[in-house]
């Protein structure tokens, strides 16, 4: 998805800096600009995001965007999961956008103007079944996020969450997902087919991230720019559950829940 998105700023004439763990890999999937700069970066390492922040500036002289896209997948049922897996996920999809952000945050706030778009998921609208530590990453990163609008947005700074659904990225390769190796009998049957079901998925989503990768550059060029975009159909569909979801469970318990002022008979 990444290389998508910086293709379609590059030939929207937009500077671009591209990052990842392994540059020379970025910069062949890439290509070559006099608009593009590829820099090292794992988010997982406040230097590196500090670092990077420091290259664009010094090369550009300012960074009016950041697309916090990095991301991986710890699957698998909770009690199954490692506490190292789950805390590589939350490295990776909650601390690493964390880490970037204050990298530019500066930057930003010293040019009174920027926009901060995180890349969340479905997953972070409601949570899935064999997905606690990918939710609990985005659901995390979604929290971080509307709390940071407030703190910045005195600076001129935007933020904008996306909700992408089930996009053809590489995000459910052998390389970026890892399953749950611990086993345990109750849940067995359910893992074996759950592993069957996401293995199945890759490479026939039906999201097409240049499609996405275009829309951000619409999203980013509004003024004011978009505080979610939910993008997908199936992504909609699972936004539109959730909201009909808490609409029932409010009027379900609606009377109890307003008569909790002191001073309310709870009896």
């Amino acid at each position: 998805m990444g290389v998508h998105f910086a293709k379609a700023a590059l030939a929207a004439g937009h500077a671009v800096v591209a990052t990842g763990r392994r540059p020379d890999a970025v910069s062949k999937a890439v290509g070559t600009s006099d608009d593009l700069l590829v820099v090292k970066l794992d988010v997982t390492s406040l230097a590196d995001a500090e670092a990077a922040a420091k290259a664009a500036v010094d090369r550009f002289d300012r960074i009016d965007v950041l697309v916090n896209n990095a991301a991986n997948f710890q699957a698998g049922y909770f009690e199954e999961l490692t506490p190292e897996q789950v805390e590589r996920q939350l490295s990776t999809s909650l601390i690493g956008p964390m880490n970037v952000a204050r990298a530019v945050l500066p930057f930003m706030r010293k040019q009174r103007s920027g926009h901060i778009i995180s890349i969340s998921s479905s997953a972070g609208l409601t949570g899935f079944e064999f997905c606690t530590a990918y939710s609990a990453s985005k659901f995390g990163l979604e929290g971080w996020m509307e709390a940071l609008q407030a703190e910045v947005a005195p600076f001129n700074i935007a933020t904008t969450i996306v909700n992408p659904g089930f996009f053809r990225t590489e995000l459910l390769t052998e390389e970026s997902t890892q399953y749950a190796e611990t086993s345990i009998a109750d849940y067995a049957e359910r893992t074996a087919a759950q592993q069957a079901f996401w293995r199945s998925q890759n490479g026939k989503q039906a999201g097409d991230p240049a499609k996405l990768a275009k829309a951000l550059i619409t999203i980013a060029s509004a003024e004011p720019p978009p505080r979610r975009f939910i993008a997908g159909a199936d992504s909609i569909a699972t936004a539109e559950q959730k909201i009909a979801d808490l609409q029932a469970q409010i009027d379900a318990y609606r009377e109890l829940s307003t008569s909790l002022a002191i001073g309310d008979d709870l009896t």
